[in-house]
């Protein structure tokens, strides 16, 4: 392996390692955006997951009942 100062020395051979970096990295264009889909569509479905358990009759009075003792006063 060679001194950082070596290829310092020699702008042609790191020009040449920057490009071939940018170029690979080139290729992952568009990955965050297909992870920011995937998140997404994740979080749909969990949403639609609790609407479905949500609208059941023994979770709504659990939550109406939460929300009465809460609103109590005294």
């Amino acid at each position: 392996m060679q001194h950082p100062i070596s290829d310092a020395r020699r702008p042609g051979r790191v020009r040449r390692a920057c490009t071939a970096v940018v170029r690979r990295l080139a290729g992952e264009r568009g990955a965050a955006t297909a992870e920011y889909a995937v998140a997404t569509m994740a979080a749909v479905g969990f949403a639609g997951l609790l609407v479905v358990i949500l609208r059941g009759d023994e979770v709504r009075g659990i939550l109406t009942d939460l929300v009465r003792n809460a609103l109590t006063v005294g």
